[in-house]
């Protein structure tokens, strides 16, 4: 990445983070693009965002009416609830799909040792009614009553073919139905599973949609006002945290490249801003976080797992300050959130229900972690 680029990509995250004031930024090779000061801000009044809540005597309202910053932490904690749920409901998907997958295998392996079992059968009834045809007499009785030696030296090779093949049918009878009854267990236990994993996804998905119901209900009893504010706080808590972050010298390189697949996947990923995120979805019209980083790795021809948890327990893990772009930084303690490092501090990700996808300070969040896909 170039000296300009490197501007170009700082300038569109400082302002995504910014508040109303317009903010503006500086970068050059080597140093990860600054954070300005926060935006001058006037004195408190009942319209500022960082007000006091007026007293109830003054307002008429009850003294433990929450501030906006109380009602944003409130709805943030909710999105993330909703954000872990979502994860369980994607894993339990994945493994739901695998299980059916397996079923339908071990059906198929079924069919054909039934068709077996009857081929064998049925070379056995040929054999019985060839014998019934003879006399009834066992091979071993007719070898006896020849007299000539010609035909008895004959008589006792085929015999012993015979017996070999009669063996080997009846070893290869008892191996396919043994296999058979073990594909049964087999799928008798997957099935089982699978029915797990769907009471798991729809506990899951009720979760999802108690939070994100909470969440609105909150926002929806704000006047417009009060929204246009409780996104400012939104993006003034976002902005501090990364400059906090750039400020204790985490992010020591910004001029890395690279992998020719990690370009790949920044490259779809970045042709997705602008698009809504939606819990459960991956694309190609709406994402959530860990569907959005796995469709770009998975277009870069990476198969990754699909969920930010099973992402950070199963992918190579580097120091944050050897990451390059597109490596996937894991968010908050319990893994519940993932966004793609595009460089010069930023990342590209699909936030939660009500925002779309799109590029936001790597360090705007508490992160837990970093995982190197092609590693």
């Amino acid at each position: 990445m170039n000296r300009r680029r490197c501007a170009a990509a700082a300038i569109h995250v400082v302002c995504a983070l910014a508040t109303v004031t317009a903010l503006s930024v500086l970068a050059s090779p080597g140093t990860a693009f600054a954070a300005p000061a926060p935006p001058p801000t006037a004195p408190a009044t009942p319209a500022d965002p960082v007000a006091p809540t007026p007293p109830a005597a003054q307002a008429g309202e009850p003294e433990n009416k929450k501030t906006l910053d109380e009602v944003r932490r409130e709805i943030d904690a909710l999105y993330r609830q909703a954000a872990s749920a979502t994860d369980a409901y994607n894993l339990a998907e994945e493994r739901a799909e695998k299980q059916s997958a397996e079923i339908v295998r071990l059906a198929r392996e079924i069919v054909r040792g039934e068709a077996r079992i009857k081929e064998l059968k049925d070379r056995a009834g040929a054999a019985a009614r060839a014998q019934y045809r003879g006399g009834g007499l066992p091979p071993e009785a007719q070898l006896a009553l020849t007299d000539d030696p010609r035909l008895f030296l004959d008589g006792v090779g085929r015999l012993q073919e015979s017996q070999k093949a009669t063996k080997d049918l009846l070893s290869e009878l008892n191996r396919v139905q043994a296999d058979l009854t073990a594909y049964a267990k087999s799928a008798s236990d997957h099935w089982t599973e699978l029915e797990a994993h769907r009471v798991r996804q729809e506990k899951a998905k009720k979760a999802i949609n108690a939070k994100i119901e909470a969440a609105k209900k909150l926002e929806d009893e704000l006047e417009k006002e009060e929204r246009e504010r409780l996104l400012q706080l939104e993006r003034r808590a976002q902005y501090e945290a990364q400059a906090k972050w750039l400020d204790s010298g985490a992010l020591k390189e910004i001029n890395r490249s690279a992998s020719d697949q990690g370009k790949k996947a920044l490259e779809f990923a970045t042709g997705q801003i602008g698009k809504p995120y939606v819990w459960g979805a991956e694309g190609p019209d709406s994402y959530d976080c860990s569907g959005l980083t796995s469709q770009a790795w998975a277009a870069a021809g990476r198969t990754i797992p699909r969920t930010s948890q099973e992402q950070w327990r199963l992918l190579p893990r580097i120091d944050v300050k050897d990451m390059r772009p597109g490596d996937l930084i894991i968010y908050h303690a319990d893994a519940s959130h993932v966004g793609m490092y595009v460089g010069d501090g930023a990342i590209v990700h699909a936030p939660r229900p009500g925002r779309d996808v799109t590029l936001a300070g790597a360090g705007s969040m508490k992160i837990l972690g970093v995982v190197r896909p092609d590693k």
